[in-house]
């Protein structure tokens, strides 16, 4: 479903409203509940897979970002879409719950740019990504950048089609998150050490952060970064431009 502004909306009811995983526990018999779960991860499943050949026939390349609310996907974005401008076409998909403020701030940078709002729904998933890729229309070849909603736990669970996976931390949060959310860490196939620009007033250990990460995804790249200064993003742009 489309909202009056040409963006896609939380368009599909959830029977349960978060009808998978949560790791609550569930009394003996709830096994209805599991069905429900399994079956809506099996739809959406199918549905991703269409938006994977959908933008493969179209040489469309989908990296979905993730982290926790306020680790600097957006900042990361601005800057991203700036500095990579020319180089390739790019194009954004923006979810948040509400609002569009995060597309807005991507608008003005001259990037292509739909947003997507979940309501109540804490990930965006594979039949949002549908209807944005309509409302979209990336050009060929396009690299397309899908700002998950700030959640550590959902938006790892439900595959939208896309290439890739990067998890954003920033060191304002704790060198342990990797640990507390082993499962979004594990997904990804890369993590950026967000804000390196405030580490002399942080308590963030860097390389410890690196060997939680790799103690649940050994095989994971792990690059530190700042939108503010620059560091980093340099390799971060060459990893993008690996993903084609």
């Amino acid at each position: 479903m489309l909202r009056e502004d040409g963006a896609p909306g939380h368009g599909h009811p959830h029977p349960d409203p978060h009808p998978h995983p949560h790791g609550r526990l569930r009394p003996a018999g709830a096994g209805g509940t599991v069905t429900i779960e399994q079956k809506v991860l099996a739809r959406n499943d199918l549905l991703a897979e269409r938006n994977r050949m959908w933008m493969s026939d179209r040489g469309v390349v989908a990296v979905n970002l993730m982290s926790s609310p306020g680790a600097g996907k957006t900042t990361l974005l601005e800057r991203a879409v700036t500095d990579l401008g020319g180089r390739r076409p790019v194009a954004v998909v923006e979810g948040d719950q509400e609002t569009r403020l995060d597309a807005d701030r991507i608008r003005r940078t001259g990037c292509a740019v739909v947003q997507v709002n979940t309501g109540a729904g804490c990930h965006l998933d594979a039949e949002m990504m549908r209807d944005a890729l309509t409302a979209l229309s990336p050009a060929e070849g396009s690299l397309l950048m899908v700002e998950n909603v700030g959640n550590l736990v959902c938006p790892a669970l439900f595959d939208l089609g896309e290439r890739s996976k990067v998890v954003i931390i920033s060191v304002t949060e704790g060198t342990d998150k990797p640990l507390k959310y082993p499962y979004m860490f594990a997904a990804a196939d890369l993590i950026l050490i967000n804000k390196s620009d405030l580490l002399p007033h942080v308590d963030f250990d860097v390389e410890q952060c690196e060997r939680h990460a790799r103690s649940v995804n050994p095989d994971v790249r792990v690059l530190t970064v700042s939108a503010t200064t620059g560091e980093g993003l340099a390799h971060w742009y060459d990893w993008l431009a690996e993903q084609r």
